[in-house]
């Protein structure tokens, strides 16, 4: 077999030995950094280990045990830095509870601890590098000039990480932080989902307590430097898709008062048959302390809208207007009934449903009048209101997600608040838990941010919060043209009475 000169050459022997090098190096400082770039330092009361590790996606993660992990997105690249708690310490601790004044310097305190901290794990990093780079070299090769001369490969690769990182730095991910934590003791508590039915009330209180600690341990440990809610902020509860789900109540009170909101959006689907054998689940409303503005969803029937409505702080909003801590809300019911499959209402085709939409709109828009929020239960209808508010909230999909329309407004689709229900035991992985919590400016009535929370559903241990922010909260909203919706079928809707057959297994 001939073999070309050009592979065998001096020429090619000496890309081999210089490449060979560049690896042998290359191995050695990346070891070095992840092995140097580790350090102890304190952080006002606690002991904190900062280390480097490799990681897909760089950030930023600050992990406290045993309650959970913040996640930062603050630059990309393969070496993600880690802040873990490891101790508190008893006399700082103390000194905090004993004299209120040190609470004032706290947070410039533990800013020069972390910042020195850091400048020490990074030059620990880079100095172990250098020196398992060169150790590398000499090992493998037997050369001093070779493995000197290997030496300038960790550095190459600490300065491309270094510009990376200063290259994708992004301040703004310190105010969308992204929370993540266990229920340590669930699985012997509660018990996994083939018994949970029968342990319900202590999966209920596990799920209130686990909401607890993670919104206390999101407000102590998070940095807001872009945009912090202030006393005067409207904050706003937004809930979907219950579905018959005692749990969500726990939840919802639990968030209610940690994070103190003013009212609390319910989108619809708070039952999931909409019979008045259910209307009793309604009663746990009137424990909530706060307002509670309700649609009706296509699992909601009128006895169910009735049954909202004796709630002594309840407003039932169906093609009505009301202003509510200053802020004016409009919502229309779901005009279907759709409970099961064997009501006539489940061929209800989306034209039709546009169609309606399209008409409240137009009713909307010639009355002149824009809400600062539009409820509608199927974002279908509710994006037929785009231009008449600067925010259009639905539920209905079991699925959370946001975008901008043309027009300026904001669709927000709530996930399930129930977690679908105990349906959600059909399926091998059960539907989330989802709520949140939307931070209105109280002078413009525009949205600032929001926090959406996230726990596992039924028999899951997992939480999370992330916060997200409005990047132009007062732009432009520009009413435009109802788009031409199919016409819609000759058949009439049935009436909204309650179903007794089995329930579906969708939204």
């Amino acid at each position: 077999m001939h073999i070309p000169a050009r592979l065998t050459g001096p020429g090619a022997r000496r890309t081999g030995r210089v490449t060979a090098v560049i690896v042998v190096a290359l191995v050695g400082g990346t070891l070095g950094l992840l092995l140097g770039g580790r350090v102890h330092t304190a952080a006002g009361p606690t002991e904190v280990e900062l280390s480097l590790r490799p990681s897909f996606g760089g950030g930023t993660t600050v992990q406290i045990p045993p309650l959970g992990a913040l996640d930062f997105d603050t630059h990309a690249g393969p070496i993600g830095l880690r802040a873990q708690v490891t101790e508190l310490r008893l006399a700082p601790a103390r000194k905090l509870i004993d004299d209120p004044k040190a609470v004032d310097d706290l947070a410039d305190t533990v800013a020069g601890e972390v910042r020195h901290g850091v400048i020490v794990m990074a030059l620990r990093g880079v100095g172990l590098a250098l020196v398992l780079g060169f150790l590398a070299g000499l090992l493998v090769f037997r050369s001093w000039r070779r493995a000197l001369l290997g030496t300038a490969a960790p550095v190459a690769g600490l300065a491309v990480l270094s510009l990376l990182g200063w290259l994708t730095f992004d301040p703004r991910s310190l105010a969308e932080p992204r929370y993540t934590g266990l229920l340590a003791n669930a699985p012997q508590v509660v018990g996994d989902t083939h018994n949970i039915v029968d342990r319900f009330s202590h999966y209920r209180e596990n799920l209130a307590r686990l909401v607890g600690n993670m919104s206390r341990l999101y407000a102590a440990t998070s940095s807001l430097p872009t945009y912090e809610p202030d006393p005067s902020t409207v904050r706003v509860l937004h809930v979907s898709d219950i579905h018959l789900n005692p749990a969500a109540w726990n939840v919802i009170r639990s968030v209610s008062t940690q994070f103190r909101v003013n009212m609390i959006v319910d989108t619809g689907d708070l039952m999931d048959h909409g019979t008045s054998a259910e209307n009793k689940f309604a009663d746990d409303i009137k424990t909530l302390k706060v307002p509670y503005v309700y649609i009706r969803g296509n699992h909601d029937s009128g006895s169910t809208q009735r049954a909202v409505r004796r709630q002594k702080n309840a407003i039932v909003l169906d093609d009505d207007m009301r202003t509510v801590n200053g802020l004016t809300i409009y919502g229309v019911g779901d005009p279907r009934f759709t409970p099961d499959k064997s009501t006539k209402d489940d061929t209800f085709p989306v034209s039709r449903l546009q169609s309606i939409g399209s008409g409240l709109a137009a009713q909307l828009a010639k009355s002149g009048q824009r809400p600062d929020i539009v409820m509608t239960h199927d974002p279908t209808e509710g994006e037929r209101f785009s231009g008449l508010s600067p925010l259009l909230l639905a539920g209905h999909t079991h699925a959370r997600s946001t975008r901008l329309l043309p027009s300026g407004s904001r669709l927000f689709i709530q996930g399930s608040t129930g977690g679908a229900g105990l349906r959600s035991l059909d399926h091998s992985e059960p539907t989330p838990i989802e709520l949140s919590v939307l931070y209105f400016n109280r002078t413009t009535h525009r949205l600032q941010g929001w926090d959406d929370l996230r726990l596992g559903g039924l028999g899951l241990t997992s939480a999370q919060i992330e916060r997200h922010l409005e990047p132009q909260p007062d732009r432009e909203i520009r009413l435009q043209p109802v788009p031409a919706s199919p016409p819609p079928s000759p058949s009439t809707p049935s009436a909204p009475t309650p179903a007794t057959t089995r329930p579906s297994s969708g939204g």
